[in-house]
C-alpha cells in the first residue's frame, strides 16, 4: 500500500492490534450498520467503503499478516504534524506539546484499552523530540493529574486528562485534526497534509496582517 494511502484500520475500528477475529467482526458489523448509505441519519458511503476494506484485510489471516508488518514499520516513524514549528518554539510550543501528548494517549486509550499506555521512548519516536524536551511537559501533566504511570512506567491518560482534551481541543485546530484523524485511521499525517496545514496557516497569518 502506498504510503500516502495508508489507513490505520485498527484506529478506524477503534480496536486493539491484538484483537481477535470475533472482535473485528462484531465491531465491523456495528459500524457498517451505522455508516451504511441506506442509513438516513448516519450513512456515509466513503466511511462505509473504507470499513469494508478494513474488514476484508483484517479478517483474512494472510492479508492481515502483511498489513501488520507494514503497520508496525509505519508506527515506528514519527508523526509529521509534530515537526511543525508550533510544537518547538517558546511557551506556545510547550502548550502544544502538552496537548499533543494528551491526544496521543486519548487515541491510545480508545483504540487499545487492553494496553493504553505509551512509553517515553514511544513519545520520542512519535513526536520527534528528545526526552529532555519532554520531561517538563510530562511533569506538568502529572502534576495536574492529567496522566499517570502504570506498573510498567508507561504513561496513561486519566479521567481528568480526557475531560481536559475534550474541553480544550476545539481551540487547537492543529491537534483537533490529529484527534479527528483517528476516526478515519489517518492519524499519521502525510507530507501532503502537512503542506496543506502550513499553507492554511500562511493564509490565516496573511489575513490577520491585512486586518491589522
Amino acid at each position: 500500500m502506498p504510503e500516502s494511502e495508508f489507513i490505520d484500520y485498527y484506529e478506524l475500528l477503534q480496536i486493539s492490534p491484538n484483537a481477535e477475529t470475533e472482535t473485528i467482526q462484531r465491531v465491523y458489523k456495528m459500524l457498517a450498520t451505522r455508516f451504511h448509505p441506506d442509513n438516513g441519519e448516519t450513512g456515509d458511503l466513503d466511511k462505509f467503503l473504507t470499513l469494508n476494506e478494513a474488514y476484508a484485510t483484517l479478517s483474512n489471516p494472510e492479508l492481515r499478516s502483511g498489513y501488520d508488518a507494514h503497520y508496525q514499520q509505519r508506527n515506528e516513524a514519527p508523526i509529521e504534524l509534530f515537526e511543525l514549528k508550533e510544537f518547538s518554539i517558546g511557551v506556545d510550543g510547550e502548550a502544544n506539546r502538552r496537548m499533543g501528548i494528551l491526544c496521543l494517549l486519548y487515541n491510545r486509550r480508545r483504540a487499545n484499552p487492553d494496553n493504553p499506555g505509551l512509553s517515553i521512548l514511544q513519545f520520542e519516536s512519535m513526536m520527534v523530540f528528545p526526552r529532555e524536551h519532554l520531561m517538563f511537559t510530562i511533569w506538568y501533566l502529572k502534576e495536574h493529574s492529567y496522566v499517570r504511570q502504570d506498573d510498567k512506567s508507561d504513561y496513561l491518560i486519566t479521567g481528568e486528562g480526557v475531560d481536559y482534551v475534550e474541553t480544550n481541543l476545539p481551540q487547537n485546530r492543529l491537534l483537533y485534526r490529529l484527534l479527528k484523524a483517528a476516526e478515519t485511521g489517518t492519524t499519521r499525517s502525510s507530507k501532503e497534509q502537512s503542506k496543506e496545514q502550513r499553507m492554511e496557516q500562511q493564509i490565516q497569518q496573511a489575513s490577520q496582517r491585512d486586518e491589522a
